[in-house]
């Protein structure tokens, strides 16, 4: 499962998102970066930021 936390990017936003595939997190975080933060054009290197910020979450089940 992979995980972004916005405010890694953006600081003091408490949005996060989790899905199983890269693609879906990066999906979802460019719609947040839309309707939050106002971004009306999303550059490719903002997509990479979200990349850069996506990180694994633990399985709860492996605890």
């Amino acid at each position: 499962m992979k995980q972004f936390e916005c405010g890694s990017l953006v600081p003091g936003c408490e949005w996060h998102t989790r899905a199983n595939e890269e693609a879906e997190v990066v999906r979802r975080a460019v719609e947040h970066m839309r309707t939050a933060h106002g971004e009306t054009v999303i550059r490719e290197n903002m997509v990479d930021n979200i990349k850069a910020r996506i990180s694994e979450t633990r399985d709860e089940r492996a605890a």
